[in-house]
């Protein structure tokens, strides 16, 4: 990765220019790790699923509850 730095008159590092398949890369990257730690923190937890017709049930219930 071929990176240049953008730095103020004492040389600290400000930010960062790369090239654009290079950030694509990491954008696509930080997206399948965060599905991955989604993924492994469902498969930690307990969960109950519920078909999506009561699930569609239980939204219109709420709907009508706020409408009140």
């Amino acid at each position: 990765m071929r990176t240049q730095f953008i730095t103020d008159d004492h040389g600290k590092k400000l930010a960062v220019i790369l090239p654009i398949k290079d950030y694509n890369k990491m954008v696509d990257d930080l997206e399948e790790f965060e599905d991955i730690k989604l993924y492994d923190a469902a498969k930690k937890g307990k969960q109950e699923f519920i078909d999506a017709e009561q699930a569609f049930r239980e939204i219109e219930k709420k709907r009508g509850q706020k409408q009140k």
